[in-house]
């Protein structure tokens, strides 16, 4: 594993990253504007998405963009759903037309609720072929992540159906990892969450910072029937690097694969206004 870059942003509340043309695109869940970097993670633009007079959109009125997926030119950005119906809402921007449409989420949110998801809380999404995948973020009140995976042309198809994995139950409530973010590793066919722990009991606080993983699903595109499913390989950030020590690790996006390598970059939201976002490698196996 390489050396691991860090950079502190003056930007809030880092939730998703995707990487698209050789450019890193970075959104909080409270942001107006959708965050820039090259590849050196340089800060060199800032669209606006949504209109707020202020720096950060209220906590009881944001949308809490957690989540966002790359299709084609397509970035994706999906409100929680942990406070209706504020955070209901999704959004559809094109990287190379800067079009901008918004998506209506509750139609898929009460899918996820009569299957059995009682506290919605959408934190990580990707496209793997032929599917989305949105990660549903359980906590210490109700300690279950899933997996719900939807047709890719949902969004055009009002009769869409759902099927949602349930991750393996974890014994240690105490300390529950909950999934706040996915990202797809096209060659490898992997499956790459971010896993944090966070002293929290619900859906809608915030809690105390404890210590952020990576794990890695292998083969998933054959996994997605599966009546639960666990990761393959756990990663402890902290024992890579100190600094990702009390980080809330919010979402990854893969920058390139070469060899056994995979280059990846990760943001932290720091609960206080800034951002971090990180650029490191780790092994393919």
């Amino acid at each position: 594993m390489s050396d691991v870059q860090i950079k502190k942003l003056d930007y809030p509340s880092a939730s998703a990253i995707e990487y698209f043309d050789e450019k890193l695109y970075v959104v909080g869940d409270d942001a107006t504007n959708l965050l820039v970097l090259d590849t050196s993670i340089n800060i060199i633009d800032s669209i606006p998405l949504l209109s707020y007079p202020g720096k950060r959109i209220p906590k009881d009125t944001k949308p809490d963009l957690e989540a966002s997926a790359l299709n084609a030119d397509n970035l994706f950005l999906f409100g929680s759903g942990s406070l209706s119906p504020y955070r209901n809402l999704g959004l559809k921007y094109n990287l190379k037309t800067k079009d901008n449409d918004s998506i209506n989420l509750e139609p898929l949110f009460l899918k996820a609720k009569e299957q059995g998801i009682e506290q919605i809380n959408i934190e990580g999404a990707c496209f793997v072929p032929g599917k989305l995948i949105l990660v549903n973020r359980g906590n210490k009140g109700y300690p279950h992540n899933h997996l719900i995976i939807i047709g890719e042309k949902f969004l055009d198809d009002s009769s869409f159906q759902i099927s949602i994995t349930p991750f393996e139950i974890q014994k240690d409530t105490a300390s529950f990892q909950g999934i706040s973010g996915l990202c797809y590793v096209k060659e490898s066919d992997q499956l790459i969450m971010t896993v944090s722990t966070e002293d929290t009991k619900n859906s809608y606080d915030d809690g105390a910072i404890g210590q952020s993983y990576l794990w890695m699903i292998n083969n998933i595109s054959t996994k997605l029937n599966n009546k639960s499913i666990g990761p393959d390989r756990i990663i402890d950030l902290e024992k890579i690097d100190v600094r990702f020590k009390k980080q809330k690790i919010e979402s990854v996006t893969v920058i390139k694969e070469i060899d056994s390598l995979i280059y990846l970059a990760l943001v932290a939201d720091n609960d206080d206004g800034s951002s971090t976002i990180f650029r490191m490698s780790i092994k393919k196996k």
